[in-house]
């Protein structure tokens, strides 16, 4: 069954604009409300970047259908996993069973400013993200948790208002390694569109299908979320204009390598042009068009997808998808 979501770019809009966003979505039909979790935006001028555990708490409380959550959390720098562990606690609460949380192993940009620590390699944030998963499910299932690993520990710590349920876990990976720690340790898989089609069909979707069967899980079960990034505007020309603000994700993984300062990033991205600057979005003002090439990740196995779109004016957006995007994938 296609799930259909909605990215609230906290990077793009200040907490109060966005939350207003959030809400008019699950008006419009939209099934589930994403939102980043960036101690930074990827650009100083212009750019936001509210808090997203009380973000999520006010959505919770104001909202009575979608499935909200993060993409993607970091609970292993930033934050420490007992406190993460509380917190989604706290906000399935407000929202029983309507709680997802989206973690990954982190980008410098975030994690080094507001710890002034030394960027770990791979292994290690893939070994703190494992520990951290292993803790947070501990503390919502046990009482007086004593965990004593290599990067965490806790001595007798309870999360006292626990979900009545296991809040769903979702890890995000680009690469072969991170999408087979997914498939054995989440309950779901979180990627991005706009990448060559053999990364999903060739690496990504078997490393998480290999990780799903040594863990044993039930692959029907198992969650697979793409954040879809679609730019629906009056015609092409805007809509590949309105990519401008994000060109920071058209840039390759080596140029963003270590760069932490999101003034840097935005000189960086500011010398692509528009189309390059457009390159990870589907941009166009024609319905049966955007459909066409949201299609092939719905034949890849995806079956929920979460809308980013890079517009000013997002209830705009909002309401041409939920009229002219959303029935067509439901059709399909």
């Amino acid at each position: 069954m296609l799930e259909i979501g909605y990215k609230a770019s906290a990077e793009q809009f200040p907490a109060s604009e966005l939350l207003g966003y959030a809400r008019l979505a699950e008006e419009a039909g939209f099934q589930s409300v994403a939102v980043s979790d960036h101690f930074q935006p990827f650009r100083h001028t212009g750019g936001h970047a509210p808090a997203a555990l009380p973000w999520l708490g006010a959505l919770a409380a104001t909202t009575s259908r979608v499935r909200i959550g993060t993409s993607v959390s970091t609970p292993t720098m930033r934050v420490h996993p007992s406190i993460m562990a509380q917190a989604f606690a706290t906000i399935d609460n407000l929202a029983p069973g309507r709680i997802f949380l989206g973690v990954g192993t982190g980008e410098s940009v975030n994690e080094v400013p507001a710890t002034a620590m030394e960027w770990p390699g791979f292994s290690e944030r893939l070994g703190r993200l494992e520990e951290a998963v292993e803790l947070m499910r501990r503390l919502w299932t046990e009482e007086r948790v004593t965990f004593e690993g290599r990067w965490y520990r806790t001595a007798r710590a309870t999360v006292y208002d626990r979900p009545e349920q296991l809040i769903p876990i979702l890890v995000a990976a680009a690469g072969p390694r991170a999408a087979r720690f997914a498939g054995r340790v989440g309950d779901g898989f979180i990627t991005t569109s706009g990448k060559p089609a053999e990364l999903y069909r060739e690496t990504l979707l078997p490393a998480v299908a290999e990780g799903i069967a040594k863990a044993g899980r039930d692959p029907d079960a198992y969650e697979r979320l793409l954040e879809v990034k679609v730019s629906y505007a009056a015609d092409v020309e805007t809509a590949t204009a309105d990519c401008r603000y994000w060109a920071p994700l058209a840039l390759p993984a080596e140029a963003k390598q270590g760069v932490e300062d999101p003034r840097e990033l935005a000189r960086l991205a500011d010398r692509l042009d528009d189309e390059q600057a457009a390159s990870r979005f589907i941009c166009t003002g024609d319905p049966d068009e955007a459909v066409e090439g949201i299609a092939p990740y719905l034949e890849l196995g995806f079956q929920h997808l979460v809308f980013h779109s890079p517009a000013a004016d997002q209830l705009g957006f909002l309401e041409r998808f939920a009229a002219e995007i959303a029935p067509r994938l439901r059709a399909l």
